[in-house]
């Protein structure tokens, strides 16, 4: 079974196939520690989470780096507003983005490097660009010179002038052309800086990249990957600056890029005011029904998010975990769980999740209908080991049909002495009692399941807006 992934730099999709079987390399770029991240965030940290773990089925080791900008403007303005260090800014964000990345079921990378860790590497690299021709220094300034590197914009498919025009260049007297950009920038006392050549300064954006994807995984990467909105300018700059850092070097050899998402078919943005922050929605929805919205679009394509397709993606996982809590008398071992090869198959044909999704309602079909003790087995162990690879269906069933979201106080133990008293009532023909307690049951959002097998129950699921 090949895997096969959408090359952005040659805009086909190809067959995987690595440098060194041995030791595959993965680069994603992470996110600038200032705030909580946006939900459109999330979907590369998902998606590539994903990829990695169809990597790791295929190859002995993944060296998988997914990195934290920790130095930046914004993080300086957010420190400064908020009348706090910079760095607890940074550690605060940084560890809520690791938190939140959790509860969507995204597996940590084997490599989280910090910009700020990496200093004599940046600065190496900036001296070594200055040293080839391609980089100069002014005015304490360190800039890559685009007019020296012949591949410019060959990633992004866009010529040189008309990257310029898209771009907010900083038009600055000490640049040769206003497209050339920083890789190095003096600070002021009041801003974080570090000794170098040029005096006291800070990196640009894009060196930071550069120079860590070079220290922990080499000077020719397998797969990098990231937003479609990193393609221009921070992943042409990085092609850039890597290939002429490194004697002409592939820097990476497959780019993954991932669409973006929008609000009523517009881009989020700050300045729209449409933008869903993931840790507040991780507050009212279980982890698990954001990430099957995040991939039940294909990566490569827009992904329009709305309370509507959210209620959609709970029911479709409501569908599914019915299954296993109508299954939980068969037994199936861990080890016993496996993974069909048309499910894998689908993921390995470019991350096809919409593919993959089809087939495991189809696996949920043949779990709810099997009847032989064989089949019933063979069903949910399909069921289960699906949903691993793809990271859902990992609650027990009773649970997620209990959960309440933060924040709500419906206790378990409550709902199960009520339970007990509507048995005893209804041992005892006091049917307005067993009424008395359904109503104040429903009152909280908990609806009874009265069956043969006994009495469930599980919260009602209402639009957020109306709780």
């Amino acid at each position: 079974m090949k895997l096969r992934l959408h090359n952005s730099l040659t805009r086909q999709v190809e067959d995987f196939v690595p440098q060194d079987p041995s030791r595959v390399t993965m680069y994603v770029c992470g996110p600038t520690v200032y705030n909580y991240v946006h939900i459109g965030n999330a979907r590369p940290a998902v998606v590539f989470g994903l990829l990695a773990r169809l990597l790791r089925r295929r190859y002995s080791k993944l060296v998988y780096a997914r990195n934290i900008t920790d130095v930046d403007d914004k993080i300086n303005a957010a420190a400064r507003q908020a009348g706090t260090p910079i760095k607890a800014i940074t550690e605060r964000f940084a560890q809520a983005y690791h938190d939140d990345m959790a509860r969507l079921g995204v597996d940590p990378p084997d490599i989280v490097p910090h910009a700020t860790a990496h200093m004599p590497e940046i600065i190496r690299m900036c001296q070594a660009l200055i040293a080839s021709g391609h980089a100069y220094a002014a005015e304490g300034h360190v800039l890559f010179e685009v007019a020296r590197f012949a591949d410019y914009g060959k990633l992004s498919g866009r010529s040189t002038d008309d990257m310029i025009a898209g771009a907010r260049v900083e038009v600055a007297p000490y640049k040769k052309s206003p497209g050339d950009f920083v890789l190095w920038k003096p600070s002021s006392d009041d801003l974080p800086g570090w000794d170098s050549p040029w005096g006291r300064g800070r990196p640009g954006w894009h060196i930071e990249c550069s120079a860590m994807a070079a220290a922990h995984l080499g000077e020719t990467i397998d797969i990098h990957a990231g937003g479609n909105d990193l393609m221009f300018p921070h992943h042409e700059n990085e092609v850039a600056q890597s290939t002429c850092a490194h004697e002409g070097k592939v820097f990476a050899r497959y780019w993954l890029h991932n669409g973006m998402l929008t609000f009523g078919g517009r881009k989020m943005s700050k300045s729209l005011g449409n933008v869903m922050i993931l840790h507040e929605l991780l507050e009212t929805y279980p982890g698990e029904v954001l990430r099957f919205l995040l991939l039940r679009a294909h990566y490569r394509q827009p992904l329009d998010w709305s309370e509507s397709t959210l209620s959609q993606a709970r029911s479709t996982l409501d569908g599914w975990y019915g299954v296993l809590r109508d299954r939980a008398d068969v037994h199936v071992e861990h080890d016993q769980w496996t993974v069909p090869e048309d499910f894998e198959s689908a993921l390995c044909d470019d991350i096809n999740t919409p593919a993959a999704f089809a087939v495991l309602a189809r696996l949920a079909d043949e779990a709810r209908q099997a009847t032989s003790t064989e089949e019933r087995h063979r069903s949910k162990a399909a069921l289960l080991g699906a949903g691993q690879l793809i990271g859902l269906l990992q609650e027990d069933p009773e649970h997620w049909f209990q959960q309440t979201g933060a924040g709500a106080d419906i206790d378990p133990d409550w709902v199960r002495g009520l339970l007990d008293e509507r048995v005893a009532a209804r041992a005892a023909r006091d049917f307005a009692r067993a009424d008395r307690i359904r109503e104040e049951l429903a009152a909280r959002d908990v609806i009874i399941e009265d069956s043969t097998e006994g009495t469930r129950w599980k919260i009602a699921k209402r639009d957020p807006a109306t709780r």
